[in-house]
């Protein structure tokens, strides 16, 4: 039996998934792109690349500076940005962060799973060039997200040796992560059916995060991540309470 042909992609559906790529080249948080810096980085021509620009900038998704004509992320992403924060209920869990980053001397983050990335929603801080988004299999909190997937996402599980190590410890150590001398421990934020929807991840000096002191960071590392399932997640789906 012949192959069907691939039904063509509609021009409405083409032109919104070329803006879609052209957002995307705000994600690693880099220098603010020209057209021409769109343009390369998407394989179009800086005509087609400047026209997608201004659409998104008169529908406030884009702005541009006046001076240097260059582009950021306009007035509509951060309004949209702050209402995902919040109907994640990601606002509840700031206090929680901090009362484990200074119980513990560390950084404190939280991240999710988006494809094949682990993004960092919460906790930590925003710096120029350094983006909230790292492959699966780049980080602890990465590999915390492909240790415990949900239906329908691909993961290690028993398949895969280091994801069932992680799962029979309970969390997951990366050394060097991400500047050389730091060590950073992740562990999941499980909901009923045992998915990890969050990875909760505290970085810090090797020296203070030694070997020695390991248990006495996951315990707090896993109180946190305990009080993170009831705050982010609803009744029905967050594990029964500790005996």
């Amino acid at each position: 039996m012949p192959l069907s042909a691939p039904e063509p992609v509609p021009a409405g559906a083409q032109a919104v998934r070329r803006a879609l790529d052209v957002l995307s080249c705000f994600q690693d948080n880099g220098p603010d792109p020209s057209a021409s810096d769109l343009a390369r980085r998407l394989g179009l021509s800086t005509s087609t690349a400047h026209r997608l620009a201004r659409t998104l900038l008169s529908a406030g998704f884009l702005e541009q500076d006046p001076r240097t004509a260059r582009y950021r992320l306009g007035p509509v992403v951060t309004e949209l940005g702050r209402l995902s924060y919040h109907q994640r209920g990601l606002h509840l869990a700031g206090p929680e962060l901090g009362d484990l980053a200074e119980r513990t001397g560390g950084t404190v983050t939280l991240a999710l799973r988006s494809g094949a990335y682990a993004v960092t929603v919460a906790g930590g801080a925003v710096t120029p060039k350094v983006s909230l988004r790292r492959p699966l299999h780049a980080t602890a909190q990465g590999r915390v997200l492909l240790a415990w997937p949900g239906p329908g996402e691909p993961g290690g599980g028993a398949a895969d040796p280091e994801s069932a190590r992680i799962r029979e410890r309970g969390h997951a150590l990366a050394e060097d992560d991400p500047q050389p001398g730091e060590r950073t421990l992740a562990v999941p934020v499980l909901d009923r059916s045992g998915r990890a929807r969050f990875a909760l991840a505290v970085r810090a000096d090797r020296r203070l995060l030694a070997d020695a002191r390991l248990d006495w960071f996951l315990a707090r590392a896993g109180a946190c991540a305990r009080a993170l399932e009831v705050l982010l997640l609803p009744p029905g789906e967050r594990r029964a309470p500790e005996a």
